[in-house]
C-alpha cells in the first residue's frame, strides 16, 4: 500500500510514521508513506500555501494552486491517483472502507485540509473522496488521515502478526469484540472467567462469540442483523436476553443501568 500524504505539517506525520506498526509495515515492505509539504509547491518568496477567504469572515483558506501542483506532479510519478480528503462532509469512514483501501493498486494521496478549509475549485477540479471519521471537527486532516492508513495497512497480510487476530475484531462482522484477559488471575476482586482456563477449545469459542454478541447488544444494538444472524447466533442472542429477565426487540436500546430494554 503507497501512501502519499500532502500537508503543510509534515512532521506531524512523519513522527507517527515512523512508529510501532506502521514503521514495521514500512520495513517489511508492505507499506510505504511519503509525505509531502505543500509549502515546497508555492512559487512566492513567502512560501504561501493560505489567504484571507473572500466574502470576509474569519481564519484562512488554503490556496488551491499548491495542491493542484501537487497533485499533478505525483500524477505525471506514478499515473493513476486515489485522492482522499478527510473531511466532515465525507462519507462515513468503516471497517470495510478501510479493507477497500487495504487493497487498493493505485497510490493513496492523502489531502489535509487546515484553518477553515480548502479552496472550493479543488474539490470541483480534481477526482477527490471526501471521507468523514464522524460528525465532529478536528484542527486538521492530518490526525484523521493517519487514522485512516492505520485501519487499512493492519489489515494487509503479513502487517499484524497473528491474522486471527483481525479476523475476531470489532468491525469484521456486524459485532463487536468479545471480552480479553490476561495475568493476573485476580485483579481488585475481579478475577478471569474460569471458562477460558478449562482448555476445552469450543467451549471457549462458544463463550467469546457469546460475550460478542452481549457486547453488541449492550453497546451498540444498531449492528445486530438478527434476519441474518445464524441459528447459533439467535440462540445465545436469546440465552442473554433471558439472563436479564427481557425478551429482545426489533430495535433494541440499552437502558440507563446497562441492560437491554
Amino acid at each position: 500500500m503507497r501512501c502519499e500524504v500532502l500537508t503543510l505539517f509534515p512532521e506531524m506525520v512523519q513522527a507517527a510514521a515512523a512508529h510501532s506498526i506502521m514503521k514495521r509495515a514500512q520495513e517489511k515492505g508492505l507499506l510505504s508513506v511519503h509525505v509531502h509539504n505543500l509549502r515546497d509547491y508555492t512559487e512566492d518568496p513567502h512560501r504561501t500555501a493560505d489567504d484571507t477567504p473572500y466574502g470576509g469572515g474569519g481564519g484562512m483558506i488554503m490556496k488551491a494552486e499548491p495542491i493542484f501542483r501537487a497533485v499533478e506532479k505525483l500524477q505525471q510519478q506514478l499515473g493513476t491517483l486515489r485522492v482522499i480528503m478527510p473531511s466532515p462532509q465525507g462519507i462515513r469512514f468503516s471497517q470495510g472502507l478501510a479493507q477497500e483501501l487495504s487493497q487498493e493498486s493505485d497510490p493513496l494521496v492523502f489531502l489535509c485540509g487546515h484553518y477553515e478549509g480548502i479552496d472550493e475549485r479543488v474539490r470541483t477540479g480534481l477526482s477527490i473522496e471526501e471521507i468523514s471519521l464522524g460528525d465532529y471537527v478536528v484542527t486538521g486532516g492530518e490526525l484523521p488521515a493517519l487514522i485512516m492508513m492505520d485501519a487499512a495497512m493492519r489489515l494487509i497480510p503479513g502487517v499484524v502478526g497473528d491474522p486471527h487476530s483481525i479476523e475476531q475484531e470489532s468491525f469484521m462482522e456486524p459485532l463487536l469484540d468479545f471480552p480479553h484477559f490476561t495475568r493476573p488471575f485476580e485483579l481488585r476482586g475481579h478475577a478471569v472467567p474460569e471458562i477460558l482456563l478449562s482448555g476445552n477449545h469450543e467451549a471457549i469459542r462458544r463463550w467469546r462469540r457469546k460475550e460478542s454478541i452481549r457486547n453488541t447488544l449492550l453497546k451498540r444494538p444498531d449492528l445486530l442483523q438478527t434476519e441474518v444472524m445464524k441459528q447459533e447466533d439467535q440462540q445465545l442472542l436469546e440465552e442473554i436476553t433471558q439472563e436479564y429477565g427481557s425478551t429482545y426487540s426489533a430495535s433494541p436500546k440499552p437502558r440507563k443501568e446497562g441492560v437491554p430494554s
